[in-house]
């Protein structure tokens, strides 16, 4: 309340930043955008002050039928541009700093533990739950890289004098990023993929400040968090079953869990891969050496409608991994049950390294 009888306070303007602008980054010239490509964007010019965290991937293609009639329809299907790419990887001075494998099925788990409904409606120009909008025909979509990469999401800061490139290997067919009826034999074909990259300018004085930093030689951190995917594709007829995986190092500790089930989806064009099953599923847990979380059993029954403490779980998340007081949540109790569910364990209070993970479900 004191600041309202201030009446001697001066107007501060912020000069620092002179412009910010949006340069268009092209593949090699010799590129092609078949399925199992490699395609590479280069950012060669070193002398610039890049902002990775709000570039954004521009994507231009077309779909087309090449059997049609009123019964059957095909089109693109919810996050298409995600998994129109089984990988994409950023690269940074010829060094991989972030990777992300299978990527639509790692980002649309994201964004359904992180979008906000205000965020997914904005995140409709980047293919996220606009299938009704994109039948057969010219499509273009702009997708941020920060819903994709962690490092681009997490790390807010200009990158200077850096080489960066960015590299997306295309799916090895469309199956996946098309949903309807396969008799329609749909064909994707992308006439472009850009990276967008903005390009800050400085003033003088911060612009010398900025290079004495870098020419002092002391090391400068870079953090960042990144969502990483691991599948058990085939899973035993049993009520219980135990699945092992590995972390690397201690600077990669696992710090969130997100667990998710799904059958008879994945390369199938009639089922919806971004859509998951609860499978029966009556309790998760991650085991980290002599800790486990959660501490007590879910007791999850969805055939009663006993799933309370799961969607209890997931609406915490937000809050957790952003450091945000809110409960805002992308998906009430009726569409977490019919898109999710999920099995969400917040594991970032631990001192371990090694990770084990495991599933049961009732009998059916």
């Amino acid at each position: 309340m004191t600041n309202i009888l201030n009446i001697t306070i001066e107007l501060i303007f912020d000069d620092r930043i002179v412009k910010i602008e949006t340069d268009t980054y092209n593949p090699y010239a010799n590129t092609t955008f078949g399925h199992s490509d490699e395609i590479r964007i280069p950012i060669q010019q070193q002398d610039l002050y890049t902002l990775p965290y709000d570039s954004f991937l521009y994507i231009e293609g077309r779909l087309t039928m090449k059997k049609r009639n009123d019964q059957m329809s095909s089109t693109l299907g919810n996050n298409c541009v995600a998994c129109i790419f089984d990988e994409i990887r950023y690269e940074l001075n010829g060094v991989e700093i972030d990777r992300n494998r299978n990527v639509g099925i790692t980002s649309t788990i994201k964004n359904y533990v992180s979008l906000t409904y205000d965020k997914a409606l904005i995140a409709l120009n980047a293919g996220w739950n606009s299938r009704s909008e994109t039948e057969e025909g010219q499509f273009n979509f702009y997708v941020p890289l920060n819903m994709l990469l962690g490092f681009c999401e997490d790390y807010e800061r200009v990158v200077v004098n850096a080489r960066h490139e960015l590299i997306l290997i295309r799916a090895r067919n469309d199956y996946n990023c098309l949903l309807g009826n396969p008799a329609t034999e749909p064909e994707v074909e992308l006439f472009k993929v850009q990276w967008r990259m903005p390009h800050v300018s400085l003033n003088e004085i911060n612009k010398l400040s900025m290079l004495r930093a870098l020419g002092s030689g002391r090391y400068l951190s870079m953090s960042f968090r990144w969502w990483d995917l691991y599948e058990y594709p085939l899973l035993q007829n049993t009520t219980k079953h135990s699945w092992a995986v590995k972390t690397a190092t201690e600077l990669e500790k696992p710090r969130y869990v997100i667990f998710a089930l799904q059958t008879g989806r994945k390369n199938i064009m009639s089922q919806d891969v971004i859509v998951f099953d609860d499978c029966n599923l009556s309790n998760v847990k991650v085991y980290l050496n002599s800790d486990f979380y959660p501490y007590g059993d879910l007791n999850v029954d969805f055939g009663k409608k006993r799933y309370a403490v799961l969607f209890d779980m997931y609406a915490r998340f937000r809050k957790a991994y952003y450091g945000i007081d809110s409960f805002e949540t992308l998906l009430n109790v009726l569409s977490f049950i019919e898109e999710g569910p999920f099995g969400v364990i917040d594991c970032s209070r631990q001192n371990v390294f090694k990770i084990f993970n495991w599933w049961s479900r009732h009998q059916e």
